[in-house]
């Protein structure tokens, strides 16, 4: 799947009935729809495509910026709505001011409409013998910049299938993992 432009993926018009300002569902269970899925998963694959390329790298030498960046993280907008106990995720838009270095990401959401959460990517890394190692899940400071921010959700994708949700409860605490329905 090519990605173009500012609009990843729209699977139609939001309701105009849909409020501006979200409030976090009382069960924070978060569904994603699989088109949604496979347009996070081709943008990963697309920041992750040098992966292989790593074998006389390692994670130190990436660390530190001293090897090649073969790799980057990306952060993306996840556009939707609270109905209820569920959290739907509708679509995705790219962030602007995107910033994206090996092992971070930077960018805001900020223009996005209807806007929910975030999603970023964390793309395999050098391990010690210089083969690709996954960092799997939201990490501590992705949970804290989470925590602190007005966003219902955050997801982090670590390979093309493999998600990991965070999600805000009614009083703002969060609630990882979280309940995630791909259809």
């Amino acid at each position: 799947m090519r990605v173009t432009g500012l609009r990843i993926v729209t699977l139609g018009a939001l309701a105009a009935a849909t409020p501006s300002v979200q409030r976090s569902p009382s069960l924070p269970v978060v569904v994603l729809p699989a088109l949604v899925r496979d347009s996070m998963a081709a943008v990963w694959a697309s920041n992750n495509r040098h992966w292989n390329e790593l074998g006389d790298q390692n994670f130190l030498q990436q660390a530190l910026g001293t090897g090649r960046p073969t790799q980057h993280e990306y952060l993306g907008c996840l556009v939707g709505e609270v109905e209820g106990d569920t959290l739907w995720v509708r679509a995705l838009e790219a962030a602007e001011h995107l910033r994206q270095l090996q092992f971070a990401v930077t960018g805001d959401c900020d223009q996005v409409a209807h806007l929910v959460g975030t999603w970023h990517t964390h793309p395999y890394h050098a391990d010690a013998t210089g083969q690709p190692a996954k960092e799997r899940g939201l990490s501590a400071q992705d949970l804290e910049t989470f925590a602190a921010s007005r966003d219902l959700v955050s997801i982090v994708m670590w390979d093309t299938d493999s998600l990991d949700v965070a999600a805000k409860g009614p009083a703002g605490d969060v609630v990882h993992p979280a309940p995630l329905v791909v259809r």
